[in-house]
């Protein structure tokens, strides 16, 4: 059903070599908090790039210049929407803020909701990790659960008190998905640290892995080359699986 592009990392040296590369862009956190910057400010851990630059790819970073979203979707060969300090305005899909927890981003998701649905229409392979998973699942007419503890009484802790490069709890991956085929296996530990998680999935979209408590942890379009949401943060490469997940990407935008 599904075809994963193998030894990507077989290129020829000198500038073929260099252009054998796929370009990846990836979208920046912003915040306007005085805490780096008295001035509105861009940023980005660096294992988001590091894990792209490993799998294959040259990552690029992308400020918010919604006029050259043309220009990007020409340049890049594939989008990766990463995790950062905020929430979607629940706005985007139909209700209010009901929950104090929820820090909204005006700036960041105006861009990236335009950025990911031009990458959409182009069919270009995207990456969504636990925010960015979030926003596929908006762009496609989901809703989210705007604070986890407040909807459902859990046993895991979604936001590991521990380091964030610790996996801390199991989820099941189904088998008839990509994820499934990229992993080789229906259950793996995962990092977690998010208080928001998909509520409606959006349309074209199927749910490919779950935590023991029901939390989503992973969706898919199956009728995109590549087109894959997950709830954990797969760019510390914490496991082997983390790295198969961009090995993958990476495979299916040289394609």
């Amino acid at each position: 059903m599904y075809r994963i592009k193998e030894n990507f990392g077989g290129r020829v040296n000198g500038l073929s070599n260099f252009m054998a590369k796929p370009i990846i862009g990836i979208v920046l956190d912003w915040d306007d908090r005085p805490s780096y910057s008295a001035y509105p400010w861009y940023a980005l851990r660096e294992n988001y790039a590091r894990a792209v630059e490993q799998a294959g790819g040259i990552p690029i970073l992308l400020p918010y210049h919604c006029e050259q979203i043309p220009e990007y979707i020409d340049l890049i060969s594939g989008l990766l929407i990463p995790g950062g300090d905020y929430d979607i305005d629940p706005a985007h899909y139909g209700e209010e803020i009901c929950h104090e927890r929820v820090l909204c981003k005006a700036p960041r998701t105006n861009f990236e909701l335009k950025l990911t649905q031009a990458a959409y229409q182009k069919n270009l392979p995207i990456l969504g990790i636990c925010g960015g998973h979030q926003l596929i699942n908006v762009v496609m007419g989901g809703s989210l659960i705007q604070h986890i503890p407040a909807s459902i009484d859990s046993s895991i802790s979604h936001e590991q008190k521990g380091p964030k490069h610790h996996p801390t709890h199991w989820i099941h991956i189904e088998k008839d998905s990509l994820l499934f085929e990229v992993c080789g296996t229906s259950e793996i530990q995962v990092n977690s640290t998010h208080h928001q998680a998909i509520k409606k999935v959006g349309d074209h979209l199927k749910v490919v892995a779950y935590a023991p408590d029901g939390i989503i942890e992973a969706i898919e379009n199956t009728e995109k080359r590549f087109c894959l949401g997950v709830q954990w943060h797969p760019e510390y490469l914490s496991t082997p699986y983390d790295y198969k997940i961009f090995e993958a990407f990476i495979s299916a935008c040289t394609l």
